[in-house]
């Protein structure tokens, strides 16, 4: 099949990774896989007795394995592209696995026979597993990484320029406290791409934190404790998660998690609504 003769640099799991399949060149896949299945399932069930046949059902089963396996190794690509967009390098071992299994699941439970193409029902997974994957190494909620995919989405609609906080509020429906802690977590994932420079050298956009009231101070103290600084730092993008991390000796995500308590604490304060039209104006 040409599709599946071009093949592209590079390999997973001791499988060389393969170009995109033409779709007619993916379709021609689909009865052999599923005559594979049905022989393994035939053969599985011990009641042939004939050589003959199970020598025919040998052959299909491997057919249908090997029409497997070309099946992914021609979608290995979509790991990739996933985990690149996300802000990671592709030599994540953590993400590449958790991709390449999002993929695994999609080819045990696709049914070509509800049209759907594949790779377009395997990037559904791919895709899933990958964000699972992220937000978990990222130390951040599921809330969190659904913010961020949105922002993502937002900046990949208008490239030429980025959203202001506002703006990025009005998109997503949330706060602009909301709104300027999902900025800042979307810019920590984009710190990490392959070939970044140090974080440190990539403070240019960092803001100052604005000069706040003596009863912003009080209440926010009284509500985060020993976790002020690194609130107030990390909500006015004064620091990065990791910079802040590094400094306390603690994980990104055990100061994550922290920071969420923090957040949470607020949100549940007599005087969030104050608050919030106080960081609102900022």
């Amino acid at each position: 099949m040409s599709g599946a003769r071009r093949g592209v640099p590079g390999r997973i799991g001791g499988l060389d990774v393969l170009a995109p399949l033409a779709v007619e060149d993916e379709r021609r896949l689909y009865p052999i896989i599923r005559e594979g299945r049905r022989a393994d399932a035939e053969l599985a069930g011990g009641a042939v007795r004939d050589p003959a046949r199970r020598r025919q059902l040998r052959r299909a089963r491997l057919a249908g394995q090997e029409a497997e396996s070309t099946l992914l190794r021609a979608t290995f690509g979509l790991v990739k592209a996933r985990v690149n967009e996300r802000g990671y390098r592709w030599s994540d071992e953590d993400l590449e696995l958790a991709g390449v299994e999002g993929l695994v699941n999609a080819l045990h439970r696709f049914d070509p026979d509800q049209g759907t193409r594949f790779s377009t029902y395997a990037n559904y997974w791919i895709t899933k597993l990958v964000n699972q994957a992220v937000a978990q190494r990222a130390g951040l909620s599921d809330a969190e990484m659904r913010r961020v995919l949105a922002y993502q989405r937002l900046v990949r609609a208008q490239p030429e320029r980025r959203p202001g906080v506002r703006e990025v509020a009005a998109a997503l429906s949330v706060s602009v406290a909301v709104a300027r802690e999902t900025v800042q977590l979307a810019h920590d994932l984009e710190r990490r791409r392959e070939g970044s420079v140090a974080l440190d050298d990539l403070d240019d956009r960092r803001e100052r934190p604005p000069e706040a009231p003596a009863w912003v101070i009080d209440e926010l103290r009284r509500l985060t404790g020993e976790d002020f600084d690194a609130f107030w730092q990390y909500t006015f993008h004064a620091a990065t998660l990791s910079e802040l991390a590094r400094a306390r000796g603690i994980s990104r995500q055990a100061l994550a998690k922290r920071l969420e308590r923090c957040r949470r604490a607020v949100r549940e304060s007599p005087e969030a609504g104050r608050l919030a039209r106080w960081l609102d104006e900022q």
